[in-house]
Parts: structure tokens; C-alpha cells; sequence
């Protein structure tokens, strides 16, 4: 297999491209680092389309030595014809390798087996080549009765042969692959109760069927949750004589055969007892591989999105951990997130102590100029949110509130990492801390938690955990580079998933740190132990000094690249002090002065509009034009470098070190809470995404329960293939109250407003 043509076609990019990633990938170079600093190699490939091409790479080489593999194998046993030899090469997928070895796969005693070790293969070769078209069967059959082997009879015989016969149709790696084809194509899905006697989640499926080619992937997840608790019963359900014949069309040859009965007859029994569960269990396997691949997909999604909610600068926070019966843990934050004082309050039943706990907010309120109160969207938030909105509108503070996701919490409060940090605080402080810094830099804070846990998926627990684990670990390495971090101030958590970073060498840096002092130059992380040359190349873009000795290092210029980032400032009469100052803004035009050439405008077309562009070009009211791509790709040529890596530097000295999480929704804030009561049907309120799913989307509306955005009701232009499509994690949106479940407190809302 030629890969790297392999490659070209399937991304649909030049040969040399593909190359030069596969080198860069071989080299063991990060995809983030790639994808930022290598532009001009790969021809400015996103992260998403090398981490494509890495996984894409990793199965090619698998299949080859697969295919080596298995040629290896049947020629060890001496059956590697040239035709067989060629199938095997020209295999695209493992799966159709996997068909080609299966006749040569050896197997435990079957059927089949025990009638050729009885020497009927000769007689199934005579059944199969059908060229016999008078007789009886039996006639044919009686020279090969041998008691001694165990073949008492002709009907012995014949029986043995045909069980020879089922198993070779059954490995047919073509007839498999058309059995498999056929069955995803029109199999249907059915499933009824385990017991219907009894309440469950999953009562829609007590008696459903659905067509396996289109069963949404979330029905799928439903389906096969419910079939491991033992609620369910699941069935695959074929059209039996449509797939006997599709065999049948390529086995029998000859209708006037004696043996054309019999051989029907065979084909019947090897799909029902050989070819039908194997065929039922690839389609449930299929299906359950797409609908996880999904599901990654959707969680991965919407764990990017809920990792770029911009941070809330200068927040002095009272984050609440809401609770009955052992009360709200509160912890109080100053804008850097040090912890400044903890406490309990008990709003909630069964103390119902609201006058106390308003005069503690109170307390800490004006003590600690507090701004933002934090409050966890679990158990007792909604009536915590009660007592905190009467708290701000009766205390005559400049206060606001926002709910946050407190998914993942416990878990982090109760790990060894967050015990290393807050040793001596309880978790349930820890857990009221995370609260709060998740506003003031959700990123920094989320990292600490198992991202599985962050809550924003569907049927996360019941997914390949390895698949999920990769491919949240690559958004969290995504996005943390995409964001880069301050050297002096991050976590370890934060710095273990810097590009080229593990724990190990994030606890050296940190260590170095409280030794040595701040880091003042990106070169200083080479003094850090285990952290070589490679390593600082992978992560040295990716790293932050504010106020350190060269500006250039609070931005997200590569150090390979300060020298020519240098010459271009000295050229174009920028000092280094004006970056640090904030960036200069006017970049473009200093660009232009020293390489910019003014073009003579197009001669317009003389007719309709061109007539009058005409009159003012003759009147010479026309400005020249200004070519500022050339006049960069003349600056690159002039200082050797990439054009890519030019406009990235450029854009850094404009705005050095900017969050690209400022183009993402900001966090919403309330000063008031509704009550489920006070919702009515048409009603229009604005919301925030929490979760986007298959089905649809869920949006906190400000009551207990998020209300769920059916997909059918996101948009009046018509269908939408998926939610996501439309709206992603911390976006706000308008909606229309559309259904009330007062009992199930739940709402059903609209965005066809």
C-alpha cells in the first residue's frame, strides 16, 4: 500500500503535504505544536484534520501488518495461492482481511471437521459441483459409508457432507461480506420488556421496532443500556428468504442436480446456524461502534466548548455548594482565586435557616467587596438560588449570580490531586472552591477533573472508555495550547497538558518554580529536570511570561522564531516596548510604508455600474490599491521566513498573547430566579445551553431542571441533521415555552420563535 497516496486522495491534499505530516508525526512531534508551528510544512492543517491523519495513519500501518500477518499464516499451511496472496493486498479494511483468513483460521472441533476427518470431503465436493443430474442421492452416497469412521448409512454420509458444505459457504468471504451488506441494510431492530409488568426509564422500548439502518445513535446507546441492566430484550429480525437466496445465487448452479434439494436445504442451515448470529452480531457490533464514535464526537464537542467559556476577570466571589441536611458550603474567592474564608450556612430544610444564612452573605459581602456569587446546580440549588436572589435584592449591593455545572466536583475534591493542593481543608471546601474558580477560569479549573466527569455528554459511562478517554484528552491538549499558559502562576494540572508536557516534568516545573522563583525567560525551562531541547521546542510556544526580560515571551512566538520576528520589528521601527505596552495596533500600516507597492486599479467593465466607476477613474478619484498580501510576501522573503508563520507573528504583535476564548459567549448573570409556578405556556425567556445531545439540546432557563430544545424545534428553516449544527455548549439563546410537566417538573421549549 502506498500511504502517503493513500492519504492524499482521502483528505484531498497534495502528495508532498501528506509527507511532510507523516515525517513530522514520525518524528514524534505534538499535534499541537504541528498544527501552530508548522504551517508551511503541512500547508496549514488544523489540529482536527492532523489528529484525523495521525489516527488514519495508525490504522493503515495496522492493516499492513495485519495483512503480512495473515499472508504469513496461510502460507505456513501452504495454501497462499498468487489470486489469494493478491485479495489479501488489495484489502482496504481489516475487516475484509479478516474474511479472506477465516477459512484458513484454525478452529475447535466442529460439524464440518469431524465429517472430514470421517472422509466425506470428497462427497461434498461432488454434492458442490452439481454436475450430477440423474439418480438417487443415497446411490451416490453409499461408497462412502464406513463404520469404523462412523458413517453407518448413506444418509450418514450425505448429512456429513453437507455439514461440510455449510461451514465453506459460511467462510466465503464473499458470501459473508454480501450477508453482512444485506442484513445492515434491511434488518430491523426489535425489543420488548424483560418484564412488562415493570416501571422503568426504558418503557418506549417495551415493544418497538425500528429499521437498523435508520436507528438514531442515541436510541442505539438507550437500547443497549437497557439490554446490560437486564430491562430489555433485544432481537435482530432479517428477511430469511432474501438472504437465502443472495447464497443461494452464488452456490447453486444447476437446478436439474440431484443434489439441488439437498443443497438448499444446506444453504438454509448454514445461514440460520453459521452465517445469520455472526451477521446479527457485526450489525449490533456496527451499530454500536457508530453510535459511540457519535457520541465521542458530541462530548468531545461539547467539552471544547465548555473549556473555552472565557474566564470572569475580576470576579471576588462567595461560591456555594448547596445541600439539606449538611448545609451549603461556602467559599469565599478574591480575584486570583485564593481562598479568603469558608464557612456553612443551612438555607434549605431541614433548618430552613434563611435569616442566618442572608446575614452571613451579608457579612461576607461587604467584608470581602464580594461581586459574583457562585452557586452549584446540584442537589438543594434551586432553593439555595431562592434565598441567594432575595439576598441581593433586599441587600441594595451591586451583586450578581450565575449557576454553574458542578459535575465532576466531589470527584475532584475527593482526589489525591486536590488533596496534594489543599491538604488541609475538608473536600466539601475543596469542592465549594472549584465552584467558584470554574467561573474565573473554567479552563485552569477543569482540567483537574477526569473529563468523563464533566457531565456534558450522553451515555458516557456505557461507551468504549478508552476511545472517550483519547479523545477528550486531545481537546483538553487542543485547547489548552489554543489558550497557552502563564508559567508562573499554572498548575500542574494546567501544564501537564501543554504540548510535549507529562505530570512528571509539570511537577519539576512547578518545583523549579517555588525554588528558584518566576520564571523570567522561556529558556530557564531547559534548567528544569527531565525537560531537554525536544521537549522545549514542543511546549515553548505554548508557555506565558508576563513581565518577563524579552516581551516576546508573553506571547505565542515561537523562541525558533525570535530572530526574525526581531529584524522585522527593527525593520518596520517597533520597539519591543510597545508590545509589552499592550501590542501595536498599527502594524499593517508601518508593513505598508516599507514594503507595500501601489497598484494601478482594474479598468471597470464600460457598462451599467462600470460607467461610473469609469467617470471617477478618468476624474482620478480612484485610490490606488493596496496589495498587502504581496507586500507580506515580499517582508517574508526579505527576512526568510514562512508566510504563515509571518501573519501569526504579525497578529501577536498586534495583541500579544490573545485569548481566543474572548470570541466565545460570555457567562450569564441573573439578580432574580423564577419559579417552576411562574412558567406558562408561549412564554419566551432567555436561557443557556448546558448540554447539546442527539436528540436535541437542554438550556437552563433559571428553574430546577434544564427544559430540553427538541431537535424538531430548533430552527423554522426545517430540518436539522444535528443539534450541534445549530447551537454548542454556553450559548444563549431564546426560546418558547412549548410543554409543562408539573409532575416530572419538566419543560419542553422551542427556538422557532
Amino acid at each position: 500500500m502506498d500511504l502517503i497516496n493513500v492519504l492524499s486522495q482521502e483528505f484531498g491534499i497534495k502528495p508532498a503535504q501528506v509527507e511532510a505530516t507523516v515525517k513530522l508525526i514520525d518524528e514524534g512531534n505534538t499535534i499541537p505544536f504541528i498544527a501552530r508551528y508548522r504551517k508551511e510544512v503541512t500547508g496549514g492543517l488544523s489540529d482536527v484534520v492532523l489528529r484525523d491523519m495521525d489516527d488514519r495513519i495508525t490504522y493503515l500501518r495496522n492493516l499492513e501488518n495485519r495483512k503480512e500477518e495473515v499472508a504469513r499464516l496461510i502460507d505456513e499451511q501452504g495454501k497462499l495461492t498468487p489470486e489469494l496472496k493478491a485479495q489479501i493486498e488489495e484489502a482496504q479494511v481489516l475487516q475484509r482481511v479478516e474474511d479472506l483468513y477465516k477459512p484458513f483460521k484454525k478452529k475447535k472441533a466442529t460439524k464440518a471437521s469431524k465429517a472430514r476427518e470421517k472422509g466425506l470431503q470428497p462427497l461434498a465436493d461432488i454434492i458442490r459441483a452439481q454436475e450430477i443430474e440423474s439418480g438417487d442421492p443415497l446411490e451416490q452416497a453409499a461408497g462412502f459409508v464406513d463404520p469404523e469412521k462412523g458413517v453407518e448409512s448413506a444418509a450418514d454420509a450425505l448429512r456429513g457432507a453437507c455439514d461440510i458444505i455449510a461451514e465453506e459457504i459460511s467462510d466465503s468471504p464473499e458470501l459473508t461480506d454480501a450477508i453482512r451488506t444485506a442484513t445492515a441494510e434491511t434488518a430491523v431492530i426489535i425489543t420488548e420488556a424483560a418484564d412488562p409488568e415493570e416501571k422503568t426509564v426504558y418503557e418506549m422500548y417495551y415493544d418497538f421496532c425500528e429499521g437498523a439502518s435508520k436507528i438514531p445513535n442515541h436510541r442505539i446507546l438507550a437500547i443497549n443500556r437497557g439490554e446490560k441492566e437486564k430491562k430489555l430484550k433485544v432481537k435482530v429480525s432479517t428477511d430469511v428468504d432474501k438472504m437465502e437466496k443472495i447464497i443461494a445465487d452464488q452456490v447453486i448452479s444447476n437446478e436439474k442436480s440431484v443434489f439441488c434439494q439437498m443443497l438448499r436445504e444446506t444453504i438454509a442451515d448454514a445461514y440460520k446456524r453459521l452465517m445469520a448470529p455472526s451477521a446479527e452480531r457485526d450489525l449490533r457490533n456496527s451499530l454500536t461502534e457508530r453510535a459511540e464514535l457519535e457520541a465521542v464526537k458530541v462530548f468531545a464537542k461539547n467539552t471544547e466548548k465548555l473549556l473555552m467559556v472565557p474566564p470572569v476577570k475580576g470576579a471576588r466571589i462567595i461560591s456555594i455548594d448547596p445541600g439539606f441536611r449538611t448545609g451549603c458550603k461556602v467559599a469565599v474567592l478574591d480575584e486570583t482565586g485564593k481562598l479568603k474564608a469558608y464557612t456553612t450556612v443551612y438555607p434549605t430544610e431541614p433548618k430552613n435557616d434563611v435569616k442566618g444564612t442572608m446575614a452571613v452573605l451579608d457579612k461576607l459581602s461587604r467584608k470581602y467587596n464580594i461581586n459574583t456569587i457562585v452557586i452549584g446546580n446540584g442537589t438543594a440549588s434551586r432553593e439555595t438560588e431562592e434565598v441567594v436572589a432575595e439576598f441581593i435584592r433586599n441587600s441594595g449591593l451591586d451583586i450578581r449570580y450565575t449557576i454553574v455545572n458542578e459535575a465532576g466536583a466531589s470527584v475532584y475534591s475527593a482526589s489525591k490531586l486536590a488533596t496534594e493542593e489543599y491538604p488541609d481543608l475538608d473536600v466539601t471546601v475543596r469542592g465549594a472552591m472549584s465552584l467558584g474558580r470554574r467561573l474565573q477560569d473554567p479552563l485552569a479549573e477543569l482540567v483537574k477533573i477526569p473529563t468523563k466527569s464533566i457531565g456534558v455528554g450522553q451515555y458516557q459511562h456505557d461507551i468504549n472508555q478508552t476511545m472517550l478517554e483519547n479523545a477528550l484528552d486531545n481537546v483538553v491538549e487542543d485547547c489548552v495550547n489554543r489558550v497557552g499558559v502563564d508559567l508562573n502562576t499554572a498548575s500542574p494540572s494546567l501544564l501537564s497538558h501543554v504540548a510535549g508536557i507529562n505530570m512528571g516534568i509539570a511537577r519539576n516545573i512547578v518545583a523549579y518554580r517555588e525554588e528558584h522563583g518566576v520564571f523570567t525567560s522561556r529558556r530557564q525551562l531547559i534548567k528544569v529536570p527531565k525537560l531537554g531541547e525536544k521537549t522545549f521546542n514542543q511546549c515553548a510556544g505554548f508557555m506565558r511570561i508576563s513581565g518577563g526580560d524579552n516581551p516576546l515571551d508573553a506571547t505565542s512566538v515561537h523562541p525558533e522564531s525570535y530572530a526574525a520576528t526581531e529584524a522585522m520589528l527593527q525593520k518596520l521601527g517597533i520597539g519591543k516596548a510597545d508590545i509589552a505596552g499592550g501590542g501595536f495596533k498599527d502594524i499593517d500600516e508601518k508593513i505598508w510604508q516599507v514594503y507595500g507597492v501601489d497598484e494601478k486599479p482594474s479598468k471597470p467593465k464600460a457598462r451599467a455600474k462600470g460607467l461610473a466607476a469609469l467617470a471617477e477613474l478618468s476624474a482620478g478619484q480612484e485610490k490606488p490599491k493596496r496589495n498587502m498580501k504581496k507586500a507580506i510576501a515580499s517582508m517574508a522573503r526579505d527576512l526568510d521566513i514562512g508566510e504563515p508563520t509571518l501573519r501569526d507573528i504579525i497578529e501577536e504583535v498586534k495583541k500579544p498573547g490573545r485569548d481566543p476564548r474572548e470570541d466565545t459567549p460570555p457567562v450569564v448573570f441573573r439578580n432574580d430566579v423564577k419559579s417552576f409556578d411562574d412558567l406558562k405556556i408561549d412564554m419566551v425567556l432567555e436561557g443557556t445551553v448546558r448540554n447539546v445531545v442527539d436528540f436535541g439540546a437542554f438550556v437552563d432557563i433559571g428553574v430546577k431542571h434544564d427544559g430540553l430544545v427538541h431537535i424538531s424545534e430548533m430552527s423554522k428553516k426545517g430540518f436539522v441533521k444535528h443539534p450541534m449544527d445549530v447551537v454548542s455548549v454556553g450559548d444563549t439563546v431564546k426560546v418558547r415555552i412549548i410543554k409543562i410537566d408539573r409532575e416530572k417538573e419538566r419543560v419542553g421549549l422551542s427556538m422557532r420563535i
